[in-house]
């Protein structure tokens, strides 16, 4: 966790309760110390543009927060530089929550999951939606023409600060991409076998 994030992220009611249940020391140290935004690494930038899902938090106008799920092809998420990352925005079922809150409050918080590397990724930014439309070069950037699906704008991320979490709790979970080569060796192998118990010889 960075010394950004704990800036963020520790508020008041947030330190009164790790006062209250004995983590406020092993925190403490962290403050103080002055951090401008953080920058992507290497190491952020793959596991980002490796995942086809993400969650993001927005906050209503009436204070409510409100979490949407983001999907498409793998790598639909892109890095455009060391504190920007931006994603073409899939029509979905037009509520448009998530465009009304950012144009209220652009604080948003993202949640990139890798289940069977159990491993997690937490991102504070602020949001914008853009019209791809008025914005040609943005949209070649956000472009998937692989991925068949209606974009109805597209949306950039400023990062203030990002977090890396620890395993624990994650359940391992598998796309059907990833079981399917191991389905299909397994179906070879019971093939194989069927085969040498229909041979005279084994009879």
């Amino acid at each position: 966790m960075t010394a950004r994030f704990f800036d963020i992220a520790f508020a008041p009611s947030v330190k009164a309760a790790q006062e209250e249940n004995g983590s406020r020391h092993a925190y403490a140290r962290h403050e103080g110390v002055a951090a401008g935004p953080d920058l992507l690494t290497a190491r952020e930038a793959e596991f980002i543009t490796a995942r086809d899902s993400f969650y993001m938090a927005s906050v209503s106008q009436t204070g409510w927060p409100y979490v949407q799920h983001r999907g498409g092809a793998a790598g639909f998420v892109k890095i455009l530089d060391e504190r920007t990352l931006g994603f073409a925005d899939f029509r979905g079922n037009r509520q448009y929550v998530s465009v009304g809150n950012v144009a209220a409050d652009n604080r948003v918080a993202l949640f990139f999951m890798d289940y069977p590397g159990r491993a997690r990724l937490k991102l504070l930014g602020r949001a914008q939606a853009i019209d791809l439309n008025t914005a040609p070069d943005i949209k070649e950037k956000l472009a998937d023409p692989s991925y068949r699906a209606h974009v109805e704008r597209g949306f950039l991320i400023d990062v203030e600060a990002f977090d890396w979490n620890c395993p624990q709790h994650i359940t391992p979970r598998y796309t059907l991409a990833e079981i399917e080569p191991l389905v299909e060796t397994l179906k070879a192998r019971v093939a194989e076998l069927e085969a040498q118990l229909r041979e005279p010889s084994r009879m």
